[in-house]
């Protein structure tokens, strides 16, 4: 039987794109998108054409990244819709959060490989310590109960983050496991051998 991956049609980018974007709007004033985004969703739900996809994902993988804005997982891995559960957090660090999401994918969902995704120039390389963790319990007067997961070298994290799952008792999965590098200078991938 032929995975349905090898032979799924993959549909291009229908949504459009937006060449009038400036790239870095920190120096502009704030402008929300909730009413831009709903016009392009109308857009694209006109020819929407995903409506029979599996609920399971079709190559069995979930893939951990960080929700940096510069990162497209689908496009930068060369995914469809429907190949792949995506879990991103600060860091693509793996959290009891991603373990959990991870324990659902696997147990409920049939995924069977898991692929990390850290990257350079990291917000999180930017953080010392408890540093943030320190001024929200200074402003709020309570101490978040999360961990803030900083770290100095992204490489170095992923092998930590690789191990946090090969150590972890409810992840079932275990044989393929691997992390990565992207370099946010080039968009090259970087493997990262535990």
């Amino acid at each position: 039987m032929a995975k349905r991956w090898l032979t799924r049609r993959r549909h291009p980018r229908r949504w459009p794109s937006y060449p009038d974007r400036v790239p870095d709007r920190s120096d502009a004033p704030f402008v929300p998108s909730a009413d831009e985004l709903l016009a392009n969703n109308a857009r694209y739900a006109e020819t929407f054409a995903d409506h029979d996809l599996a609920l399971r994902p079709a190559r069995q993988l979930a893939v951990v990244a960080c929700m940096d804005s510069r990162m497209d997982i689908f496009e930068m891995l060369g995914l469809a819709h429907g190949d792949a559960h995506i879990v991103r957090n600060a860091g693509g660090v793996v959290t009891d959060d991603v373990i959990r999401s991870l324990v659902l994918s696997q147990r409920l969902l049939g995924t069977r490989e898991i692929i990390l995704l850290h990257h350079t120039d990291c917000g999180l390389q930017t953080l010392t310590g408890d540093e943030l963790i320190d001024e929200l319990e200074a402003e709020t007067g309570l101490r978040p109960s999360w961990a803030m997961e900083s770290f100095k070298d992204p490489y170095q994290d992923v092998r930590q983050s690789i191990r946090r799952l090969q150590v972890n008792p409810f992840i079932a999965h275990k044989e393929h496991i691997r992390g990565f590098v992207y370099r946010v200078e080039d968009g090259c991938l970087d493997e990262v051998l535990a």
